[in-house]
C-alpha cells in the first residue's frame, strides 16, 4: 500500500496540554516533512490557543500553518474521512465518523496513538489489532516507545542535528538567552529549567540551590509548579522580567513558551525538570540530564511506569550514578525532601551528561514516530 495522502487527528484536551501538545507536533511534522493534508479535530481550542497563539478559538474551522484546525463538537459534520484516522490516546470517534470510515471505498487506516510507556508489555501490544464488532474495520494500537520494537518518539526530521548545532554554537545560546530575557551565564553556573505539577518538594530542592558552592540559575517556564516556588520566595507571583536572588540561587519565571523556545530551552540548560509526556520527550531530545515528574495517578500505576524508564535511562550508569538518578527521580515524585538527593545527583552529574548523550542516540536509531507510524500504515495496508 502506498503511504497515506491525508489524515485526520482527533485530540482531546483532558490536562495540563500534553494531549494537545503531542498532537499539534505530530500535525506539522505530518504536513511538513511528509506533505500530507491534515485535518485536526481538537474539543478545546482555548487550551490549544496557548499553544499557538495566532488560533481563533471561536472559529469552528480554520488553516494554521498549512494544517486545517476543526472544533470538535458533539454535532459532528458528515464528511468523508481521510486515508488515515488517529484517535490520539482512545478519545473515541464519533459514531458518524466510524461509519462514513467503514463505507469508504478505500477504507481508512485507522490507528489508536497511545500513551508512552517503558513497560516491557509495551513491545507485545504495539501493532495489535482489534477488529470491529459489527464493521469491517479494524483498529490497531501504535505505542510510542523508547526502544526497538515500539514506535518510538516524535522528533522532526533535523531536530538532532538542529540541537547538535545550537549546543556547539556559543553565539547561539547568548542570542537565545538575550531573547527570553535572562542574564548571561556565570562561571561555572548550573542552569535549571523547572516544569512540574505542583510539588512540595520545591521547597528543599530550592533551599539545596540557594546553599549552593556554585551559582545556580533556576528558570520556571509558567506552569502549575509555579505557586510552589513562589511559596518558596514568599511573594504573590513571579514576573518574568524579574530574577529573584537567594544566596547562590537565582530564580526567573518564563512566560507561556512556544513549542520551538521551549525545545531551545531545554538544549540550553545544564539539567531539566520536566513534566508528563511531551515534555519528557523533548527533555530526552535534547541530550541534556532531566528528572521527570510523571503524572501521579490515584491507583499508584505511575510508580511502575516511572521505575521502567529509569531502568532504561540509567542502564548505561555506573552503579553510583543510576543510583543517584533513581534517588532523584524517586524522591521529587514522592514529594520528599529533596537536598541530599540533589547533592547526590550532582556529584555524579558528568556521568550522567555522557549518558544523556548516549540515550538521545540510542532514541535515533529506533527512528522517529511520524515515520514509524506511516511505515506500519503501508504495512498493514
Amino acid at each position: 500500500m502506498d503511504l497515506p495522502r491525508s489524515v485526520d487527528l482527533f485530540c482531546k484536551v483532558v490536562d495540563n496540554f500534553g494531549d494537545i501538545g503531542v498532537c499539534w507536533r505530530l500535525a506539522r511534522q505530518l504536513a511538513s516533512q511528509w506533505q500530507l493534508e491534515v485535518r485536526l479535530w481538537v474539543d478545546d481550542l482555548a487550551s490549544f490557543r496557548w499553544l499557538c497563539p495566532t488560533l481563533d478559538d471561536t472559529a469552528p474551522a480554520q488553516m494554521q500553518q498549512g494544517i486545517e484546525i476543526r472544533r470538535w463538537e458533539d454535532a459532528f459534520p458528515d464528511l468523508v474521512p481521510h486515508d488515515l484516522v488517529i484517535e490520539a490516546f482512545a478519545c473515541h470517534l464519533p459514531q458518524s465518523f466510524i461509519a462514513a470510515m467503514a463505507i469508504r471505498s478505500a477504507r481508512p487506516a485507522w490507528i489508536n496513538l497511545e500513551y508512552l510507556s517503558a513497560e516491557d508489555w509495551v513491545r507485545s501490544c504495539h501493532g495489535m489489532a482489534s477488529p470491529h464488532p459489527r464493521l469491517p474495520l479494524t483498529k490497531y494500537f501504535f505505542f510510542p516507545g523508547f526502544v526497538a520494537g515500539t514506535g518510538g518518539l516524535l522528533c522532526e526530521h533535523d531536530l538532532p542535528q538542529l540541537r547538535r548545532q545550537f549546543q556547539a554554537d556559543p553565539v547561539a545560546q547568548s542570542g537565545f538567552w538575550r531573547h527570553l530575557g535572562v542574564a548571561p551565564r556565570q562561571q561555572h553556573e548550573i542552569r535549571v529549567s523547572l516544569f512540574a505539577y505542583e510539588n512540595a518538594a520545591v521547597a528543599s530542592l530550592l533551599d539545596v540551590m540557594a546553599a549552593a558552592s556554585v551559582p545556580v540559575t533556576c528558570l520556571v517556564p509558567q506552569s502549575r509548579v509555579t505557586h510552589s516556588v513562589c511559596q518558596w520566595l514568599e511573594l504573590a507571583e513571579l514576573q518574568p522580567a524579574e530574577p529573584v536572588r537567594r544566596g547562590a540561587l537565582i530564580v526567573q519565571a518564563l512566560p507561556f513558551l512556544p513549542q520551538p523556545d521551549y525545545d531551545r530551552l531545554l538544549w540550553a540548560c545544564d539539567v531539566n525538570f520536566v513534566r508528563g509526556e511531551d515534555s519528557l520527550a523533548r527533555a530526552l531530545w535534547a541530550a541534556r540530564p532531566c528528572i521527570w515528574h510523571i503524572y501521579p495517578q490515584d491507583d499508584a500505576a505511575h510508580w511502575p511506569k516511572l521505575d521502567a524508564l529509569c531502568d532504561i535511562y540509567s542502564a548505561g550508569l555506573a552503579p553510583a550514578a543510576a543510583d543517584a538518578v533513581r534517588t532523584m527521580w524517586h524522591g521529587w515524585n514522592h514529594q520528599a525532601d529533596v537536598g541530599a538527593s540533589w547533592d547526590g545527583w550532582c556529584q555524579q552529574r558528568a556521568s550522567i551528561d555522557s549518558q544523556a548523550e548516549e540515550f538521545a542516540r540510542s532514541l535515533e536509531a529506533i527512528g522517529d514516530l511520524a515515520s514509524n507510524l506511516l511505515h506500519f500504515c503501508r504495512k498493514i495496508g
